[in-house]
């Protein structure tokens, strides 16, 4: 079966989904996006994914490209038309298709929207979750507004790369005085030896994560302690386990970082837990 995507209006052959060169989204990065994961034929948590979006695109004054429910129906029809039942839907809005110059475009562009979906294996993500993932440190590189979630990726691009040449699965950002900031596509969490989990503050400097504010909810309910303050890399090499979380990953465990062992070296019974409740946490909405 041939993948479907939705362009600007239109239901197309995955292969033949294109954007106008000019789109604004191809010439300056100008545009956002969301991802959200399919579960068991459910999309997880997209009033929450949606609300960010329209923050996103609020922030660099881009219209939603059509009404809100619009949107949800087509993220439903791209997600049946794919016969995804467990994957991920992708949204991205730009600003639109105009003349390239660097300031707005007239108010009579109208953005431009491309969903996508596709299937993604439990299973090989549950076996990756049972051995862990490596990742490597790398220094800040973004612009400051990291709270918007732009296609402005290249940065990320280059840190990821960077992580995968030298043995890692994903990158860990370190701020100027040298505290774990987030990973490339991921928000970053400790345990500490004393059971205390951190991750860094999300009022600036990082991605408010929907799949962060999930485990957040989870911590609360199960009366785990927990403080939301910057960590170094020191205190990571130190901390009786690590994960990292994202829709696309959920809760995934960290054993190794910059090539030193985290805690045993196995994935940690907090993050094993918190991924193992994180659907019992989440609003889950038939696709």
């Amino acid at each position: 079966m041939s993948r479907i995507a939705y362009v600007n209006g239109q239901y197309v052959r995955h292969a033949d989904a294109a954007v106008h060169v000019e789109d604004r989204g191809y010439q300056f990065a100008d545009g956002v996006y969301e991802v959200c994961e399919v579960w068991r034929g459910k999309i997880v948590d997209m009033p929450r994914h949606l609300d960010r979006l329209n923050r996103s695109l609020n922030e660099l004054q881009i219209d939603w490209p059509m009404a809100r429910s619009a949107v949800e129906f087509v993220l439903r029809q791209v997600i049946r038309r794919n016969r995804v039942r467990d994957g991920l839907v992708y949204i991205q809005v730009t600003r639109g298709v105009a003349k390239r110059d660097h300031f707005f475009p007239s108010e009579d562009v109208a953005p431009s929207i491309v969903v996508t979906a596709k299937s993604t294996s439990p299973a090989a993500a549950k076996a990756q979750a049972e051995t862990g993932i490596a990742v490597v440190s790398y220094p800040e590189n973004r612009w400051p507004r990291v709270d918007i979630k732009t296609v402005a990726l290249l940065p990320n691009v280059l840190a990821k790369q960077h992580a995968k040449e030298n043995g890692g699965k994903e990158a860990w950002y370190l701020d100027a005085d040298g505290n774990v900031t987030e990973g490339g596509s991921t928000n970053a969490w400790i345990v500490t030896k004393d059971g205390v989990l951190v991750t860094r503050p999300a009022e600036s400097g990082i991605l408010r994560g929907i799949t962060r504010a999930v485990v957040l909810d989870l911590v609360l309910k199960e009366g785990l302690t927990f403080e939301e303050r910057p960590f170094s890399l020191d205190e990571a090499f130190e901390a009786k386990e690590a994960f990292v979380t994202a829709a696309s990953t959920l809760v995934m465990p960290v054993t190794r970082v910059d090539g030193r062992i985290i805690g045993n070296g196995h994935p940690g019974s907090v993050a094993t837990r918190l991924r193992e409740l994180f659907h019992t946490a989440t609003d889950l909405q038939t696709a």
